[in-house]
Order: C-alpha cells, then structure tokens, then sequence
C-alpha cells in the first residue's frame, strides 16, 4: 500500500550537498514490486491486472539480458502464478535464476504481515506456510525481511526473523519526526536487540529506509510525473490490449538522459548522506510495477550505463542488486553498530495530525473472525495430530485432511497482510478475507466432525445409526468438548438450548455441575452453562438430558438461576450515588454495582482485601469528515480535537445470581427515548468453582453498535489506580511494553493510543487491573486510573484518495467483542495472566453430535475413560502440533540433490510432526515461572504416541539447528549478559530439552 505520507516530500526534489563524499558512492539498484495481498482490490482481480504479468515478464526479461535482478517479497501471488500461470518453461527459468542468484526471494512468508494488530502465532505460520513452499520447490530459504509497508514496526517481528535464520531486517513505516532525526543523525541502520530476555542471542542488523522509503522518486516534470516508472500505472479491471498504461514515463532518449541520469545520481547523493557507509540501497519499484519489465528494463539499462560510464563525473556507480548483495556489502565493511534494546517504533505517526492508530481497531468483525479462525486451526491441527498417529490408516485419509487444513492455514496466513487484518482494505477485499476464513473455517469443521464420526475414529458414535429411539424417554444430546491447550483446565462452556432444564452427565455417567437461565434477549432460548475438567489435548463426552423439574431451583446438579431486573437509570438525574450498592462474590473478587446508575463502582480483591474503585461504561470520540475542516480519520487513522464523552443517557441493569456464575446485563441507550439499547455489557462472575485460573477471571461480553456516522466508541475504565497515564501493552502477544504518556504539541490522544492483541494493562504499587483479549484493539490511559480500549469505529470522509478507493469505513455492523478482566497485585497477576490470555484465545471446542433427539433403545456405551492428556508445565505453551506435510527432505543436501533436474519428486511426509514449545516469562518476571524448564519430550507426548525421533530446527523448520549460522555484526557497548538466557543446549539422547526464557523451539517429531 502506497500512500503518499511525508510532507516533506515534494512535487519535485532539489538537492544541495553540503559535502563531498570521498570515495564513489555504490549504489546498489534493487528492482521489486510491492503487491498488496488484498488493500483495494481483490487477490483474484490483482492476479488478472498485474500480479500474473510481474512475474511472467520479470522472469523472460531476467532470463533475456544476464546483469538484469528481482527480488520477489510475498509469496501468495507467486504460488497463484506458479500453480496456475507458469508455463513449464517459465519454471525452468525461475529454477536457473535462483541458481544464479539473480532471482531472489526476501521474507518468503506468505504475506508481509502487519506488525501492530497480528498475533505472534499467526505471524509465524504465514511464514512457515511460505517457507515451506520455497525449501519444497526451489531448496531455497530466505535470509532477509522486507517489511517496508506495515504501519509501524513491532521488536517482536526481529526476533522471529532472526530465529528464523535471518541475517538482516529492513523496515521503512516509522515517526516521522524519529525518522527524520535517526537521518540527520545517521542512525538508520543499527543492531536491534528485540527481546529483553533473548538479547544478543537473537539480535539483527537491522535498516530502516530513509524518507524516500520503497519507491523511487516520481513526479519529475520531463518524465510526465511518474518518474522512473516507465510502465505507468496498473489499470483495473483488464490490463490494456494495446499495452500503453496511464502515466507511462517519457522513454530514456537522447533528450531525456542527462535529465535522467542527473535526477538518479542526485537522489543517491542526497540519500547517502543518511547512511555510514558508501554503499546505498536505491529501490527501483513501488506498488503494482514490473508487469511489464521489458519496458521497465530497456530503459533503466540505458541510464545504468551511462552513469556508469561517467562515473568520476557523477561520483557514483550503479548496479542490479539483490538485497542479500547490499547487506552483504554493509556487513563486510566491518563497522561497530549501536544496539537498540526492546524498544519498538508504535505508534507511527506521518506528520503531526496523522497519527496511524485508528486501524486498531478498524474492522472488528474481521480482526474476530481471523482469530477465531486461527484458535480453530490450532484446535483441529492438534486433535488430527492424535488421530493420524493413532489411526494412521483411518477412514480419515491424510491427503484430504491436509486439504482441508491447508485450505485454512492459506486464509489465516492471507489476512495478516499488513492491509488485511488490519481493517484498513476496501469492502470488496474484506468480504474476500471473510470468505475465504470462513469456507476455510467450514472445511476444518468437516474435518473435526469426520474424526469424532467416522468408524474407526476418536469418538464413539459412529453406528448412531444402526440404532432405534426409545419414544418413551426424554430428548437428549451428545456434545464433545475438547481442550487444544496442554495444560489441564476447569472451565465451564455455554451452549444455546430450547429447553428450561437439563441435566448433564460425564462419560463415566456422574452428574456434572451446571447452570440454566434465560438467554438475554430470547423469550425462547436458555443458557446452559457446564463445569467442565479437561486435561491437556483432551476429549471428553457430555450427555445432556433434557427434563423437566416443575417449580424447582435444582434438578440433579443442575441449578435454575433467576434473573433481577432493575429500571433504567438516566445520567441526568444521578444525585447522591454509592449509597445502594449491591455485592456479587467470587472467591476471589467482590464486585459491587451502583443501584443510583446502574453501573460497576468497585471491585475488592478478597484475597489482599485491596478495594479499588473502577467504573466502567461506553464513551465516543466525534470524528471530522471534511477536509476542509481540519484533520480527518480514516481505516488507518485516528485523529480528534476533543477528548471522548459518554455515548449515552440512560443505562439498564439485569442480575443474574447463580451456583455456577452470576450474570450482570447493563445496557446503555444513546438517548431518553430509545427502545433499543445502543450498548451492552454482560460480565459474567464464576461463583460455584475453586479452580485459581477461573476464579481471577471476570468475563466480559459487548455489543456496540451500529454506530452513528464518524463516532469512534470505546469502553471507558476509570479507576483509582494512580498510574500516571501509564499503560503496558503486549507486543503481538510475545511481550510487554511499557507506554509512558507522551505530550505533544498536537495530536497527543491519537498519539498515545497503543495496539493490543492480548493483553495491556495499568498499575499502581498495590495493585494491577489486567485486560485480556481475543481480538486486537486500540487502547490508551489519557488520565490518571483510566483505560478505555476502542471497540468499533464508523466513519466516513470526503477526501478524495479515500473515496477514489473506498477506503472510509462506513461500517454499520454491531460488533460482538469479549474482554476478561483480572484485578489482584502485580506478582498475582504476573504468574496468571499469560496463561489466561491464551485460556481466552483457546477456549474448549464444543461439537454437538446431531439435534436433541430421543435416546437409543440399545445404545453401545461410551464409558471408556478420556485419552490419555498431554500436559506441559505452566511456564511453557505448546504452540504448534500439527502435519505440515511437507515433501522436503529435513536434510539439506539431500534436499538440494532432490532438486536436480529429472530428479523423482519425493512423497510428502506424514508422519512428521511440527512441533513448537515457547516459554511464556520474561527473565526475573516471577521467581519461579521465569526459570529455564526441563522436559522430556518423550514423556510429554506419551498421551499421543511413542515418540522414537526428535530433531531441532528454525522457527520455520526449514533449517536443522546445528547448521543454522547468522552473520554477526560488530556492536558498541558491553554484551549483553543475561543470566536467564543459557547458551544453546539441544536435545539429549533421552529426549530431553531445557528451555529458557521467551525461547521458542521448533522440532520435528517421529513417532513409532
């Protein structure tokens, strides 16, 4: 996505040199094409515009003239064209080019993920999807990123690019004012230490593009002001029969040459002196270019050459590049580097009244929707990776499992395009995503039915229907709760059921606790909650009957909860409040509701008697949408003049006391008179359970909207935490950062607004109020005690650029989000909440077997006892179990042999099993939590198989461990020493594995 953002970026550059450069300038010319996977136009109509014709001209045009090079960044458009569009001889090619290294694949995922709003297990497998695709095909793997678009850089991305293998990081999209002193400076380039805990073990070189970024100069009066892009512009929906383009720059002449050449030279001079060393990478290219390289390539050839040949004139010397021959040429001219800490560069901001953080919390069905998806595919991969080793000759086949599962893993990878989840693509391109996520979604649920189903299959109910009904008994059903996390847990699920009572039974036949109430807003439906104990990857089987128990608050284990209506409160007749307060318990929390206004006034953490004053409700921000009024916000921006005001005038309240949970329904109305509610909270407050993770957690459920137009709605927490507007926010769920409020002359409420995908939370020396998520959103503390979290946003602008591209987030939905809140002191909190986060993201898949229906006169039983479960220790987090089913042999020569030509393709692997452990703390984050932690891998997995292989490799897998070298760049400063850290320790013999804190380890497993 190119967006023209820096104001000192003018309709034509002069350049003064204020000193000469001693030695020749080597610029290195790197020609590319930035194509958005998604943004304004579908995948399917970028494919058919242009993308197809990049990489079928590049590829004739490199394998024409020798010198000529191309990297090539995402790899979705590549694998649409090799799969679709490639003749057999455009392969032959490709394969020739890599050899020669004048082809080359940068970052190699399956998109250029966003850095702000993607989750941290989402990041990685686009790029393992796209990792793999290139070691399978090619034999290659990338060693540099190109992340030259996303709208902010997260320290999180460097430290997955250096265990991935990488020896460099490129980034571009940061403050503009940091950016332009990091130039005057020369601090564009620096090693970055992105994980405190990590430190020098997973540093990299990292570059940061000047203010020019990833395009080259355009608008140059005698080049029709498109510059070096002689192609001219993309056109939509068909590319041109005649091939002449809108905006096709005047050819390299006899007339235009000098005026060329010296435009060329001066913007490298210019752009030297922001840089140490006299080697500068000049991109060639920006979005949408090369469909048509002959004519980009004929013409930059020419101006090559003449500069060239006037080199002592101009003081430079050009050339093709790849990006592996700049960071080659950087790292040999053996300079000492500063070293960047933990730090990242969010928010960005391009000048001072656009501050890029309204796409937070842009298009929040779609950022729901994506990591629903996403918890789906983990819980599917895991359970078939039970399945095929138990069954491996199952009625479930392998090959059509992996289609499904790839089908999903495709989606989940496309939409963390740095304009996908991020909500700031077209409608058109949203609905795209949305497809794709939920026929993906569907298939897996295919799958996850076929496993439970099928004969031969983990479940018992395949010959349901071999049997009668017996008409005389109650209607029942059967569910399967499965739980994707290892590690045991007590939770309780919530199924939609049109009967007032029903009891529920475990496998064994013992009663299971639960709860039945009316659902919220159905005179027709109830909410059945059920207490379910799941240990780790584990299955279990409920029967729920559902009977009847006239006029009684009980029935079996099942408890009738009551709801309490309280009448609506208007804030303009608020007087003396705190006096009616009403108490609801847990064993770890007392909250307290005001009767005078319906509203949260407190909550005390019952095991430090800690009160601590919080009132929660629904405030808007008026956003401007004309132009000619001020500053405007947008999909990617967030700018107001005013601070936020209540989005309401009245508020309702309904209580629900119960034995499992207690329900509190608020509901706000924007005005006096309004029958619907505008707003909704339900919290949702465990009552009956012992277990220490479920206790602390106080579920919240919202429904905003829909929106009145260019309102921006966030739910407003205010506490008597003094935290001095300071807030933590999670870096894509890998770490904290910690966000101290920042004045600025302008622009500061945008300007200190933070994303979170998981978690953020604020504090004072007593005690800590921890907001979870399972979707990401925008948050800020603008006061002191205070943190609102930007639900939904709707907006609409009459900028030109916007509208041209229908880019102004009109959107009327109502959005569905859910928070859970922790409150206690920063030590309870911090041995808590990591696994809650991800408690909340990976909660128990429910699947019910059939309709209620009467039960089975002879029904086989199904009082076999759970699977076995696979449980890891609190601290470590398996996050990837899953057959990639990759054909790649895991050994790199013989892999690089297989690639020979007529050479046998080898068969996929099936039964390699990838498998990633992270260790969730920080070092010194809790004494005991934070410490490196042994196990044996063997007796971990002893619940799914016997495990007889265990190998190590990259973040990716493509790399075997021991192999995986990196550059090492020369740094100023002491080393880091970090005691948390050990050196590499692999695995033994007996298959054990130490692993440190923030280390995630990738393995491939075999089991017998």
């Amino acid at each position: 996505m190119r967006r023209l953002t820096f104001s000192f970026v003018l309709l034509y550059f002069t350049v003064c040199l204020s000193e000469n450069v001693a030695s020749p300038i080597q610029a290195f010319v790197i020609p590319h094409s930035h194509m958005d996977v998604g943004w304004v136009y579908t995948v399917q109509e970028s494919m058919h515009a242009y993308a197809a014709n990049v990489y079928t001209t590049v590829v004739e045009e490199l394998s024409r003239v020798k010198h000529r090079k191309f990297i090539a960044v995402e790899q979705e458009f590549f694998r649409i064209w090799w799969d679709t569009v490639a003749s057999g001889q455009h392969k032959k090619q490709v394969r020739q080019l890599l050899r020669d290294g004048r082809l080359e694949f940068i970052i190699g995922g399956q998109v250029m993920h966003d850095e702000a709003v993607t989750d941290l297990d989402d990041a990685i497998l686009q790029l393992t999807e796209g990792h793999g695709f290139l070691y399978e095909t090619f034999g290659v793997r990338p060693r540099f990123s190109w992340h030259v678009d996303p709208f902010g850089a997260s320290a999180t991305t460097p430290v997955l690019f250096a265990l991935a293998g990488f020896h460099a990081h490129l980034i571009s999209r940061i403050d503009y004012d940091l950016k332009s002193n990091m130039q005057k400076n020369k601090g564009l380039q620096f090693v970055w230490r992105g994980s405190p805990s990590l430190g020098e073990k997973q540093e990299i070189f990292t570059h940061t593009m000047d203010q020019f970024s990833y395009c080259t100069p355009s608008y140059l009066p005698f080049s029709n002001m498109s510059g070096f892009y002689w192609n001219g512009v993309a056109l939509f929906p068909d590319p041109p029969k005649d091939g002449v383009y809108p905006n096709m720059s005047v050819p390299v002449l006899d007339s235009t040459l000098e005026p060329y050449a010296q435009t060329m030279v001066d913007n490298i001079k210019q752009r030297a002196q922001w840089f140490r060393t006299n080697h500068l990478l000049w991109p060639w290219g920006c979005d949408k270019q090369f469909y048509n390289s002959s004519v980009q390539f004929s013409n930059m050839d020419v101006l090559v050459d003449y500069i060239n040949q006037h080199s002592d004139k101009f003081g430079v010397t050009v050339q093709y590049a790849t990006l592996s021959e700049y960071f080659q040429a950087v790292h040999q001219s053996n300079l000492t580097w500063e070293v960047r800490g933990d730090q990242d560069f969010l928010p960005y901001s391009t000048e001072p009244f656009q501050a890029w953080t309204g796409f937070y919390a842009s298009r929040n069905i779609l950022k729901g929707v994506a990591r629903k998806a996403s918890s789906q595919l983990h819980a599917v991969e895991t359970l078939f990776v039970r399945y095929h080793i138990s069954y491996p000759e199952g009625p479930v086949t392998t090959d059509w499992a992996l289609e499904k599962l790839r089908a999903l893993r495709w989606a989940v990878s496309e939409v963390q395009h740095h304009d996908g989840i991020t909500g700031t693509e077209s409608p058109k391109v949203a609905d795209m995503y949305m497809e794709h996520l939920t026929q993906g979604m569907m298939g897996v649920e295919e799958l996850l039915a076929a496993i439970f189903l099928l004969p031969q299959s983990l479940g018992t109910f395949q010959n349901m229907h071999k049997l009668q009904p017996d008409l005389s008994k109650d209607l029942e059903q059967h569910i399967i709760v499965y739980n994707p996390l290892a590690w045991n847990i007590t939770t309780y699920i919530n199924l939609t059921v049109t009967f007032p009572m029903a009891l529920v039974f475990d496998e064994s036949g013992k009663a299971v606790l639960a709860q039945i109430q009316e659902k919220a807003n159905s005179t027709s439906e109830y909410d059945l909650f059920i207490v379910a104990e799941l240990g780790g990857l584990q299955f279990r089987k409920y029967l729920i009957k559902f009977s009847s128990c006239p006029g009684s608050t009980r029935c079996g284990m099942t408890y009738t909860a009551k709801l309490v209506k309280f009448g609506r409160r208007n804030i303009n007749q608020w007087r003396r409040t705190g006096r009616k307060l009403l108490p609801i318990f847990s064993d770890c929390h007392k909250l307290l509701f005001d009767q005078e206004t319906n509203l949260l006034h407190s909550i005390t953490d019952r095991h430090k008697q800690r009160k601590v004053r919080i009132t929660q409700d629904f405030w808007e921000y008026e956003s401007n949408g004309d132009v000619h009024k001020g500053p405007i916000s947008d999909n990617y921006i967030f700018s107001t003049n005013t601070s936020a005001v209540p989005a309401y005038k009245a508020v309702s309240m309904e209580i629900i006391p119960g034995k499992v949970i207690s329900e509190i329904r608020q509901y706000f109305y924007r005005d006096l008179k309004d029958e619907d509610y505008a707003y909704s909270v339900v919290t949702r407050v465990p009552t009956g359970l012992k277990d220490k993770h479920l206790c602390q957690r106080l579920e919240q459920r919202y429904s905003v909207g829909p929106l009145v137009v260019n309102r921006e709605v966030v739910l407003m927490t205010r506490t008597g935490l003094k935290n001095n507007r300071t807030i933590f926010t999670d870096n894509n769920g890998y770490q904290m950062m910690k966000r101290t409020y920042k004045a600025f002359a302008n622009n500061s409420i945008p300007r200190n607004y933070y994303p979170v995908v998981r978690t953020a939370y604020i504090e004072d020396d007593s005690s800590r109020l921890v907001v979870l998520t399972e979707r990401a959103h925008g948050v800020s503390s603008q006061s002191d005690g205070q943190l609102e979290v930007m639900l939904h946003r709707r907006l609409w602008n009459n900028q030109e650029w916007n509208r041209g591209y229908n880019l102004t987030l009109n959107d009327s939905s109502v959005v569905q989000p859910v928070l859970w809140l922790m409150l206690g002191s920063a030590a309870a909190t911090a041995s808590l909440y990591h696994r809650e986060a991800l408690e909340l993201q990976h909660r128990p898949v429910v699947m019910a077997i059939g309709r209620p229906q009467k039960p089975w006169k002879q029904q086989e039983p199904w009082t076999s006892p759970p699977v076995r479960p696979v449980v890891l220790p609190s601290n470590l987090h398996l996050q990837t179990l899953s057959v990639p089913g990759w054909a790649y042999s895991p050994n790199h020569t013989k892999n690089q042999q297989n690639m020979e030509p007529g050479k046998n393709q080898p068969v996929p692997d099936y039964n390699r099993i990838l498998l990633r452990i992270m260790h969730l703390y920080e070092t010194g984050e809790d004494p005991e939590l934070s410490k490196p932690t042994t196990i044996n891998l063997k007796e971990v997995l002893q619940g799914i198989g016997e495990v007889k292989e265990v190998r190590e490799r990259s973040l990716t897998g493509t790399w075997d461990i021991s192999d995986l070298q990196r550059w090492k760049w020369e740094t100023s400063g002491e080393i880091d020493k970090n005691d948390g850290v050990r050196n590499f320790d692999g695995v033994t013999k007996d298959f054990s594995v130490t692993i440190s804190p923030k280390e995630i380890r990738t393995f491939f497993i075999h089991f017998k």
